[in-house]
């Protein structure tokens, strides 16, 4: 895991205790076949893998995360490309996520976020959980940045504050000419894990 620190951060807010932005950058998978992986990973995401990067044997990568906007699309999706990924799925007590044998079947009540998964393997057996995450926990994100990992992303939050909006014009009765500004509060508010606009 390579993790990487803003260089041009101010000394005088590290000083000061501030936090220091990290992000994580690489993910080192244990592979047999580098070619074979290659094939499967290309077309999911940016991975580095190759041989004699890492002493730990093939497929002992367990439970990487990869955050969805729509967990059911995502399984969908990897399994027209032939990944045999499990149905989407949710905890009935904590960690059963990593137990297929205590995992419920479907996804989480009232679409939880954090709540809803779906797991797959690559060639090697290195495993993977597909998480779906619609709004973020206070705290989880910088209130003041925006940001959407895909266009589909973008689209589903789009399509979640046009019903919350359509709610806010039934409650005050009239049109809202200013509804891409409310539009805007609601997605940047749902993001950031605060309350939403009524």
């Amino acid at each position: 895991m390579v993790t990487q620190t803003r260089a041009d951060a101010d000394t005088s807010d590290t000083a000061r205790g501030g936090e220091i932005e990290m992000a994580l950058e690489v993910v080192v998978i244990p592979v047999s076949d580098v070619d074979r992986a290659k094939q499967f990973y290309a077309t999911e995401c940016s991975i580095q893998f190759g041989t004699n990067v890492t002493s730990a044997p093939p497929g002992s990568a367990t439970n990487g995360y990869l955050i969805v906007a729509d967990v059911q699309a995502a399984r969908d999706a990897l399994a027209t490309r032939g990944v045999m990924a499990s149905e989407v799925f949710h905890e009935g007590s904590l960690g059963d996520r990593f137990h297929a044998d205590d995992r419920v079947a479907g996804p989480a009540p009232k679409h939880a976020t954090y709540g809803s998964f779906a797991s797959f393997s690559g060639p090697d057996g290195n495993s993977w959980l597909l998480q779906e995450i619609t709004t973020r926990l206070p705290g989880r994100i910088d209130p003041g940045l925006t940001a959407f990992a895909s266009r589909e992303a973008l689209a589903t939050a789009m399509r979640r504050a046009s019903i919350a909006h359509g709610e806010h014009e039934k409650r005050t009765g009239v049109p809202d000419e200013n509804w891409p500004d409310w539009y805007a509060a609601y997605m940047v508010a749902e993001q950031a894990g605060t309350e939403l606009p009524t």
